[in-house]
């Protein structure tokens, strides 16, 4: 992993929409310019931190893709989320100044580095900026919130077909297809994240397929009916 000291240009970035707030006027963008003003580049199957790792730093997702995970009291692995190009990585340090996960790249990636207390201090002063970073923080709330709900009320299928439609509509809003994706996740990882076995994970994808719902090669997912797969979340739903 290497740190280049490299102007990143917020006010350029074609995901400037998706991590940072718009509306920002030209002399408020350049403050924001000098402070998100290094890359760095991690390998896939490196980490961005660790559990433990001094909090300084956010980071926003410029290219590739993320888990994170912690470590069961058993020595487990337990993955708490997926974050892909144009997410904010780190808000979990804010509350002890210690980072509470690892963040592992799932492949190369690149992130841009946005030291917290600068941007706190710009918060302050750009009510635009912390109305943002307020936001960035209840969307990992509610985000919380719908994976308690996926692990305490949902049965295989429903977990499994919320997540492809969460997982596709987040690549979609940022320029990739409504209907194919490529998981960057193994299904050990998927069923870690969903509390699903392996082999539970492996039947449901088949169970899918054989239903006419989804298309799977390797990694290589389509999704031939998505109103089915929304049906199987929510019943009541009507075609």
């Amino acid at each position: 992993m290497d740190i280049q000291s490299i102007k990143v240009a917020c006010s350029s970035c074609n995901l400037r929409e998706l991590c940072l707030p718009m509306g920002l006027n030209p002399n408020e963008m350049d403050k924001l310019d000098n402070v998100i003003s290094a890359r760095r580049r991690v390998k896939r199957g490196s980490a961005l931190f660790n559990t433990g790792d001094k909090f300084t730093s956010l980071y926003a997702v410029r290219s590739g893709f993320f888990k994170t995970c912690v470590t069961t009291a058993d020595g487990r692995d337990q993955v708490t989320g997926f974050q892909m190009t144009g997410e904010i990585i780190g808000l979990d340090g804010i509350v002890s100044d210690r980072h509470s996960c690892d963040a592992i790249a799932l492949e190369d990636a690149e992130v841009c580095i946005m030291p917290f207390d600068q941007v706190e201090e710009l918060s302050r002063e750009f009510t635009t900026l912390q109305h943002h970073v307020h936001k960035i923080m209840s969307r990992e709330i509610v985000r919380d919130h719908s994976v308690m709900l996926l692990l305490g009320s949902m049965r295989a299928e429903e977990r499994l077909a919320a997540f492809l439609l969460n997982l596709v509509q987040r690549l979609h809003a940022r320029g990739f297809s409504q209907s194919e994706l490529v998981l960057r996740m193994t299904r050990e990882e998927i069923g870690s994240y969903l509390g699903m076995k392996l082999e539970t994970v492996s039947r449901t994808f088949s169970k899918f397929v054989e239903e006419g719902i989804i298309e799977v090669k390797q990694r290589y997912v389509h999704i031939k009916d998505t109103e089915a797969l929304k049906l199987i979340v929510n019943p009541q739903t009507c075609r």
